[in-house]
Formats: structure tokens, sequence, C-alpha cells
């Protein structure tokens, strides 16, 4: 009985699009969370941005649906950013955490910076 799988090849028919599209990007980043009963500061580094969040290399151990702070200086900008995000995706290391509630400037500064970026899908 011979198998042959290139379905395995092509995109998963359920898989959804994502709603904005992600660009490579590389800048370090600091992660806040709650650790027991007190909060524990990580150092990341920045990996992927899309106007709605952030894919981070994190050597630290978060749960899917944990909220954390993020402060990051986007390259190029003299302001820092402190931001509240969910981690909806983990694998090994590398995190991928949904923004939560970014100010329309701080939305309108990403949207730019991003244009200058090379997508990565």
């Amino acid at each position: 009985m011979s198998s042959s799988k290139p379905e395995l090849a092509l995109s998963h028919p359920d898989r959804r699009r994502r709603r904005h599209p992600r660009y490579r990007s590389d800048f370090r980043i600091a992660v806040s969370h709650l650790l027991a009963s007190q909060y524990q500061r990580i150092q990341g580094h920045c990996r992927d941005l899309s106007e709605a969040g952030i894919g981070i290399l994190l050597a630290a151990e978060l749960n899917v649906g944990e909220v954390a702070g993020l402060n990051f200086l986007l390259p190029g900008s003299t302001t820092p950013w402190e931001v509240r995000a969910v981690v909806r995706y983990r694998r090994g290391y590398h995190y991928g955490f949904e923004f939560l509630s970014l100010k329309s400037e701080q939305q309108e500064s990403l949207k730019s910076y991003v244009k200058g970026l090379e997508p990565m899908d």
C-alpha cells in the first residue's frame, strides 16, 4: 500500500487567514508577567510584528491566555511603549502576543512603522 502525502504541502483548508499581515522585525523587548505572587521581568527579542500583535523569542514559561506587560522601543523611535498583551500562541520559546489596548497614536505609529518592513506571509 503506497502512501501519497502531497496534501501535506498544501495549506490546511480550515486555517484562518490573518487579519493583519506579519512583518520581520528585530528589536529587544521586556516582558513582565505575574509569577507566583510577584511580577517577573524578562528580556526577549521581537521576531515579527503586525498591527494587532507581536512575535517574541522569550526564554520563559508563559501559558496561552496569560496577560503580560510589554515594554519596548520601536527602532527609530524615542518614545517607549508600555502595552498589555495576551499570549495567543506558543511554540517552544517563540510566543505570539495580541495587543490588548493600543492608543490611537500607537496604532498610527505602528501602521507607519510596518510599512517599511519586509512581509513574512
